[in-house]
């Protein structure tokens, strides 16, 4: 009967990590593809997507990755999706770039990188259950719609830079649940993780680059 256990114990300890070896590597390939795609369309002035085409692609690409995550086409899917993703960034960027401001981009970069990294270290190595992180992720996605939603109308700097903070603690408290989730065998699709946290990487660049814009206006 120990030896069973131990036998069971072993190869959820091998899915396990399998899993996060997957998600990582995918994960690399799909930041670099973002990257790429991020790259051609700055450099060849590609027009800025309405935002009706951006929340149909977005949405819609992500639900045929979630969709097909059990076969090769969810592969395919979360390629399109990112590089998707990656081609909104660029009339962004190439806005900062313009105005001289490339170190805005990087600084925004080497941010969104230590959050990622520091948010994932710690999730691996805590002993802490972080399942608590459920109810205020789903508070947080609430009270961040709302806040969208009205400073559309408001159009508040104060409260641009509060969503931009919200969304960065937001972001950091899923990649954190996301990999306890992996690691604890509550997540064993490597495509579903690599798409929730490709999002939430994203929303930090995009939430740091706002903030160090609103703060570089202000000199």
């Amino acid at each position: 009967m120990n030896q069973f256990t131990q036998t069971q114990t072993l190869e959820r300890s091998t899915e396990v990590n399998k899993v996060l070896r997957n998600t990582y590597f995918l994960l690399g390939l799909t930041l670099a593809f973002s990257s790429i795609v991020t790259a051609f369309a700055v450099m060849t002035q590609a027009p800025a997507v309405h935002w009706i085409v951006f929340l149909v692609g977005a949405y819609g690409l992500m639900f045929l990755t979630e969709k097909n995550r059990n076969s090769s086409l969810g592969l395919v899917f979360v390629f399109l999706f990112t590089g998707f993703m990656g081609y909104t960034l660029a009339p962004m960027i190439s806005v900062y770039l313009a105005a001289g401001a490339g170190e805005t981009v990087l600084t925004a970069l080497g941010g969104t990188a230590l959050a990622f990294f520091a948010t994932s270290a710690f999730a691996l190595t805590t002993k802490k259950d972080l399942s608590f992180l459920n109810g205020m992720i789903m508070t947080g996605f609430v009270v961040l719609i709302v806040a969208v939603i009205a400073n559309i109308f408001l159009q508040m700097p104060a409260m641009s830079m509060m969503i931009s903070c919200l969304f960065i603690l937001f972001s950091s408290a899923v990649i954190m649940l996301t990999t306890q989730n992996i690691i604890r065998g509550g997540e064993t699709n490597y495509i579903s993780a690599t798409v929730t946290l490709y999002v939430s990487i994203y929303n930090i660049f995009v939430s740091l680059l706002s903030l160090l814009g609103i703060g570089g206006g202000d000199d």
